[in-house]
């Protein structure tokens, strides 16, 4: 993270010292557009509907935010062109990769492509009800732990936690749940101890505010042993210590992991015109939604990750280039991971030509796609 923000300083002070990237003049956008979005309880719908504003005041677009309670339900409508853009997360990755829910015979990896991201002040962790008594990743042990069906972003972060603290599900008691909302109010009503969120989230501030109260088990940056765990489980993360949450304040911050969340996303194929036009309008009008909530300022320039896992867009690159953030450093990273979707396009290629059983096909994918990443140069992460 540390050499990521000192790559992107130098860009960023360019940037800065540039006049102001869009006037808004070539900003060409639909009348009525349409994001698929986390629930209407989380931080990052509430984020979706700020930037609806922005758009609506500025270039007199309608912006229909539609919720999902999983990564399947937010990212069918995109693929499908029932949305343009979903505001999504780590389930991102799963979908580029084609692991979890995406290794199912009927999604495999997605060619999908980023436009921005917002990295704030809060964390992606786990969250605990104080009155459960759980002090450190350890404590989850034996421990009631929210399970999310078909929402690999909140069970991977969740295994990512435990394997901090050497522990794996069967160490706890995993409670399932349909949604992420759903998970979060078992906490306040006593069906569940410990359930993941952004530290920023309604719910957990629902939670906070409950009789259980809150608590975040901080993950210490210098437990060498239990961050390799974790990012053996979740390379996606990076550590971050947050000022910004339910319990959380810059007098008592929480000392855990990050990444960026929302990521605002789109097809490979999506139109280009419209990509670029979305791309600068958020960013041109990003001070006309900054002050609606703390966690806005995630959409700033200096926050962006634009060497994460997934590629950019091409027409979001474009922005960004004439803006003077874009690196050669970031273009090669990019070019590497539009690389590595085109092995798993074709790996996938391969595995739908097989005869495989409906449940041996997931476990002979891993294998497929394994192969094919290593003999690529790519380290395949799962296997």
């Amino acid at each position: 993270m540390k050499a990521y923000r000192l790559l992107l300083a130098g860009a960023v002070a360019a940037a800065l010292a540039l006049p102001q990237a869009a006037k808004a003049d070539d900003v060409k956008l639909p009348d009525t557009l349409a994001w698929s979005a986390y629930g209407t309880k989380s931080t990052g719908y509430a984020q979706a509907v700020a930037i609806g504003k922005a758009l609506k005041d500025s270039f007199g677009v309608s912006l229909r935010i539609v919720p999902g309670k999983n990564d399947i339900s937010r990212l069918a409508p995109l693929m499908t062109d029932k949305v343009q853009f979903s505001a999504n997360g780590s389930g991102t990755y799963f979908a580029s990769e084609g692991v979890f829910e995406f290794a199912d015979k009927d999604w495999g990896p997605q060619p999908v492509r980023l436009l921005m991201s917002a990295t704030s002040e809060a964390n992606l962790s786990v969250g605990t009800a104080a009155d459960a008594n759980i002090k450190t990743p350890k404590d989850l042990k034996g421990k009631r732990v929210a399970y999310v069906r078909s929402a690999p972003a909140l069970v991977i972060g969740t295994e990512a936690m435990l394997a901090f603290a050497g522990l794996t599900w069967d160490d706890v008691q995993k409670v399932e749940f349909s949604g992420f909302s759903q998970s979060w109010d078992g906490l306040v009503n006593g069906q569940a101890d410990a359930a993941f969120a952004s530290t920023a989230s309604g719910l957990c501030k629902k939670l906070e505010a409950s009789p259980r109260g809150i608590h975040w088990p901080a993950m210490p940056h210098d437990d060498e042993a239990g961050w390799k765990r974790l990012l053996a489980k979740a390379p996606y993360f990076v550590k971050h210590t947050a000022t910004l949450g339910a319990g959380i304040s810059k007098d008592k911050p929480h000392v855990g992991g990050a990444y960026p969340y929302p990521i605002l996303i789109t097809r490979a194929n999506q139109d280009a015109g419209m990509v670029y036009s979305m791309t600068k309008a958020i960013h041109s009008k990003y001070d006309s939604f900054k002050s609606v909530m703390k966690e806005m300022e995630g959409w700033s320039l200096r926050n962006q990750s634009f060497t994460w896992a997934v590629p950019y867009h091409e027409a979001a690159v474009k922005y960004w280039k004439e803006i003077g953030a874009w690196t050669d450093a970031m273009e090669k990273h990019n070019q590497s991971l539009i690389k590595r979707q085109g092995v798993l396009a074709a790996a996938w290629k391969d595995m739908k030509g097989r005869k495989v059983a409906d449940d041996a096909f997931q476990s002979e994918w891993m294998k497929v796609r394994a192969a094919a990443l290593e003999k690529a140069g790519f380290d395949p992460v799962w296997k």
